[in-house]
């Protein structure tokens, strides 16, 4: 498998000057220069406000702080705060199991000071919970996949536009006498 295209700012190593010209000119091309901007949704979450600042600094680290991508990291950032508001209903969930359990142990254990509560109940109640745990997980997974999904496409369109670059300086087309010449050459 091919390594992924870098762009200019983080390629190291011997290139020559109309080459490094090239691809700057080239990725200069795929941005359209009016910065990232968070909207009314992820200003209003704490959590998605940060980790828009933490995604913009990244992306401004390599020149792709561009409005083209707003949308989508803004939208990424909204799905980490949904998925940060889901594990703590989740947590919420387990402790409460962690109650009912404790509560039907001194229920069991004739604890004078615990009320406890019939099987049938915490059986009932037990599984109530482990539903809303799994739902809970399962809801959590849906987001990190959607999470997933989003960086995958969007490190691909960032790609995409990378392999679009040309990496190394352009074969300049012989004109007049130097065509001339290599057609006859060919010919003979």
């Amino acid at each position: 498998m091919a390594r992924p295209s870098k762009p200019i700012a983080l390629v190291e190593g011997h290139r020559t000057k109309d080459e490094l010209k090239a691809r700057r000119e080239a990725e200069a091309a795929m941005i359209t220069g009016v910065p990232m901007k968070m909207t009314v949704d992820v200003k209003k979450n704490k959590i998605a406000a940060a980790e828009f600042k933490r995604m913009k600094k990244l992306l401004a680290s390599i020149g792709k702080d561009d409005d083209l991508y707003s949308q989508i990291i803004n939208t990424n950032c909204l799905l980490v705060a949904e998925c940060t508001e889901i594990l703590d209903i989740r947590e919420q969930f387990v402790q409460s199991k962690e109650e009912l359990q404790a509560d039907y142990r001194d229920g069991l254990t004739g604890n004078p000071e615990g009320d406890g509560i019939a099987a049938a109940e915490y059986y009932r109640l037990l599984a109530k919970l482990s539903d809303n745990i799994i739902n809970c997980d399962k809801q959590l997974m849906a987001k990190r996949k959607m999470i997933l999904d989003i960086s995958k496409e969007n490190i691909m369109t960032v790609q995409s536009a990378l392999r679009s670059i040309p990496k190394k300086e352009q074969e300049k087309k012989k004109t007049g006498m130097a065509a001339f010449l290599g057609n006859r050459a060919g010919d003979g």
